[in-house]
C-alpha cells in the first residue's frame, strides 16, 4: 500500500455535497467542495445561492488506507473508478478548478473571430490549456464553453479573450 497522498473524486448522494463535506471534516480527512454562488429564482423572491461546481461530486485528499474511511463516511456512494480502480486527480486540474473559483473577470482586449461548435483552448488563466467546444456566444465579451472534466461535462461562462480556435485536422 501507497503512503503518497492523491485527489479522489468520490460520488455523493443526490445533493449530499455539503453534509458529506461536514463528514469528512468531522473524519479528519482532507477534501475539497468547489462551490459557486449562483442567483435563484422561486416564485416569491430570488436569492443568491451557493451550489457545488459538479453535482454529486466531492474530491479527497487521500491515501489508499484511508480509502475504507471515506466509504465509510455517511453520503459517500463510491468512488469514480476506471477499470476498477479509483481514478487519480492530478493536482493540475484540482489547482484549476480552485483559481476558476477564486478568479476575477479579467481585462477584455484581444477579441478573435469564434464559432459556435469550434474547439477551443483556453490559452490563459485558471484554466490554461484545457480543451473544449464553444456552444454558445453570450455577449461581445463571454462565451459559454463546454469541457469534459471528471467524466462529466462542465460549462464555463468563459471570457472571450481567454480562449483561442484550435485547428480540428
Amino acid at each position: 500500500m501507497s503512503d503518497e497522498k492523491r485527489w479522489y473524486a468520490v460520488y455523493t448522494r443526490s445533493k449530499g455535497e455539503k453534509k458529506l463535506a461536514l463528514e469528512l471534516q468531522y473524519a479528519g480527512i482532507e477534501h475539497y467542495l468547489p462551490l459557486v454562488k449562483r442567483l435563484r429564482q422561486w416564485s416569491d423572491r430570488k436569492k443568491l445561492v451557493e451550489e457545488p461546481l459538479f453535482r454529486s461530486y466531492i474530491f479527497v485528499f487521500i491515501n489508499e488506507t484511508d480509502y475504507w474511511k471515506v466509504m465509510n463516511t455517511p453520503g459517500a456512494v463510491r468512488f469514480i473508478k476506471f477499470e476498477g480502480k479509483p481514478v487519480e486527480i492530478p493536482q493540475k486540474q484540482i489547482t484549476a478548478i480552485r483559481l476558476y473559483i477564486e478568479d476575477p473577470d479579467p481585462d477584455e482586449s484581444d477579441l478573435t473571430d469564434l464559432q459556435e461548435g469550434q474547439l477551443v483552448r483556453v490559452k490563459s488563466g485558471p484554466m490554461e490549456g484545457l480543451i473544449g467546444r464553444l456552444v454558445q456566444v453570450r455577449s461581445q465579451f463571454r462565451l459559454v464553453v463546454l469541457i469534459e472534466a471528471v467524466g462529466k461535462t462542465i460549462r464555463l461562462n468563459i471570457p472571450r479573450s481567454r480562449v483561442e480556435a484550435i485547428n480540428e485536422n
